[in-house]
């Protein structure tokens, strides 16, 4: 069942604040990737490339957890378990211009061959802590 993020929540994911994804390896041992995030108002959107373990592993198995940290005090916090609801190439590159902007102010660098993709992940399980929290 999915959840809806506060407001508060919401902030977090839309500021420049790094999230750590954790995906599931064939071991059924967790993955961990510092990754950028965005939110559309319903999911959570991750950014990556073909060829990379996050996607091999969401593709067996869905299911992951994310914890975002505001980048000023690290115990202002969303963590969520949730599923990828869905893998895309559409808009991929659009999309990870847009989060290099907001990380760093400036386009991404294409890569010659690399193939993004988008993962959304509909979060069903959250925890937060922080101001007004």
């Amino acid at each position: 069942m999915a959840v809806q993020l506060s407001p508060e929540e919401s902030k977090l994911l839309e500021g420049p604040n790094y999230g750590q994804l954790a995906t599931i390896m064939p071991d059924g041992s967790p993955q961990i990737t510092t990754v950028w995030v965005g939110y559309d108002g319903t999911y959570v959107i991750v950014n990556t490339a073909e060829g990379r373990q996050k996607p091999r592993n969401v593709n067996r198995d869905p299911r992951v957890a994310l914890e975002v940290t505001a980048k000023d005090d690290p115990y202002d916090l969303l963590r969520i378990r949730g599923r990828v609801v869905e893998v895309t190439r559409e808009g991929a590159w659009e999309h990870i211009n847009k989060l290099s902007h907001k990380y760093r102010g400036s386009d991404y660098p294409k890569r010659e061959g690399e193939q993004r993709i988008i993962f959304k992940i509909e979060p069903q399980h959250v925890f937060s802590r922080g101001p007004g929290r």
